[in-house]
């Protein structure tokens, strides 16, 4: 292992991370809320840290090799996520200490959305950016942004990206380099987030309500500048805009590249996975509906409106909300949160385990069945017309069995520290899939848990934001051996 290498990268890393605090300094100077001082100290002290990585380790050069990639990526997330709390903690927030800044920053970074603060409508502008912007870089910006430089500065970004990209679809490229390939995503993350933030200001947002809902949205964040988030506003424009956004982020972004270069639809009516995402969508947005039509004494429209945003919202692990589903009718939140599990697609800013996943595991289960039919037959799955190896189905039921295991260690964790079952469950579905809001004593906020259930949790989403055996490689002796 290439532990100054690996030093050095963490030392850039740092210091770019660095000058994100730069904006919210600015907001702070803008809006005069005296929290400059935060972000200075936040800035000065990561910015040292990086330095005093990189100095004595400026001339070391070196091609990173997959394990040494996983590392770099797993020290990205947590160290980053440690040093984004410096400005929260240092804030003077009330009754605010390291482990909620800790869980704050992590579920930025991550793009969770799960909150500890309450009362954000009284909360500085400049935290309020903060926020906003830590999922925005969370969702694609900066691991995408690190790859596209590091190879300028003589550092392999290949291993980065298939560590930060684990699953079916990993190794596929956009353009023939991987500098090419961060490039065309940055692009096409920068390119909706402008498109998102003009369209929530034409709808009627503040400016910089617009531009700090823009963030959350196409990184499938969740974070907002309000307690009661989307419904704050009490505009079905603006519902909807965010709705079709959260839909094209969860999409997966390769596609949207392909689309926007060959100025075709094609891309995505050829996608199986695409197909099933849509899907899924369609049909609990059309449960959702029925059930609050029956259940509730409601408009047609305003029950269309409501089912359509908060599946979406849910499924594709953003988190925004226009009211409280965890006091929808009968089956409702359940669903909802269950089809967090599926999440976005694959290569897209959502979380979850992945539509291309449940489709595997699909056909998988198919596939059994007609075995027991035909025992001697030989029963190919197909992707897109094309055969997949069985390496990765078994990759797939390995992500699958890990997932459980850890999700019932993390939940047995929390009912031990003494939440119940229900808000237990919850949170750990809302914090491994990346969602945000839960049920039960989560459903508005985290604040009232203990310290040692956010530790956990903050554990719980780098676990989510990973898929799972990028960090738990780490746990391996084999991964450690020279």
């Amino acid at each position: 292992m290439q532990r100054l290498l690996i030093i050095r990268i963490l030392g850039i890393l740092l210091m770019i991370f660095s000058v994100t605090m730069l904006p919210p300094l600015f907001v702070s100077m803008i809006y005069g809320d005296g929290q400059g001082g935060a972000f200075v100290a936040g800035f000065i002290i990561s910015l040292a840290t990086g330095l005093l990585l990189f100095l004595p380790n400026k001339k070391v050069r070196g091609e990173l090799r997959n394990r040494d990639g996983f590392l770099v990526v797993v020290l990205f997330w947590t160290v980053l996520s440690l040093f984004g709390a410096i400005p929260l903690y240092l804030s003077g927030i009330t009754d605010f200490g390291i482990a909620d800044a800790v869980f704050e920053s992590f579920s930025g970074l991550t793009t969770t959305g799960a909150t500890v603060i309450v009362g954000l409508d009284n909360l500085s502008h400049a935290l309020l950016f903060y926020r906003q912007q830590l999922q925005w870089m969370g969702g694609m910006g900066i691991i995408v942004l690190a790859v596209a430089i590091l190879p300028m500065l003589g550092i392999g970004g290949m291993q980065l990206y298939r560590a930060e990209t684990p699953g079916p679809v990993k190794d596929s490229k956009l353009t023939p380099r991987i500098a090419g390939t961060a490039k065309a995503l940055w692009y096409v993350y920068l390119g909706l987030t402008t498109v998102c933030a003009l369209s929530y200001w034409g709808a009627g947002m503040s400016l910089f309500d617009a531009i700090c809902h823009s963030f959350s949205t196409v990184a499938i964040g969740g974070f907002s500048t309000h307690d009661a988030s989307i419904g704050w506003f009490e505009s079905s424009n603006i519902e909807l805009i965010c709705t079709v956004f959260m839909l094209i982020s969860g999409v997966n972004f390769s596609l949207h590249f392909a689309a926007v270069r060959g100025l075709s639809v094609e891309p995505y009516t050829r996608d199986p996975e695409f197909k099933l995402y849509v899907g899924i969508l369609l049909t609990i947005t059309a449960i959702s509906t029925m059930v609050l039509l029956i259940k509730q004494d409601i408009e047609i429209s305003d029950a269309l409106i409501d089912g359509l945003f908060h599946t979406v919202s849910i499924a594709t692990t953003t988190g925004f909300a226009t009211e409280n589903f965890s006091t929808w009718p009968v089956f409702l939140p359940a669903l909802l949160i269950f089809a967090s599990f599926i999440g976005g697609c694959a290569g897209s800013t959502g979380g979850g385990m992945k539509v291309i996943r449940f489709l595997l595991l699909f056909r998988q289960g198919f596939r059994e069945i007609r075995k027991l039919i035909h025992p001697n037959a030989i029963f190919k799955i197909r992707i897109g017309g094309k055969v997949l190896s069985e390496n990765i189905i078994e990759a797939v039921w390995g992500f699958f069995a890990t997932y459980v295991a850890l999700f019932f260690i993390f939940m047995l964790i929390l009912m031990a520290d003494g939440l119940d079952q229900v808000t237990a469950f919850s949170a750990v579905a809302a914090c491994m899939n990346n969602l945000g809001p839960g049920l039960g004593d989560v459903a508005e906020n985290y604040s009232n848990i203990s310290d040692l259930s956010k530790w956990v949790l903050s554990l719980a989403m780098l676990f989510g934001r990973l898929e799972i055996f990028t960090l738990l490689v780490l746990f391996t002796p084999d991964f450690w051996r020279s």
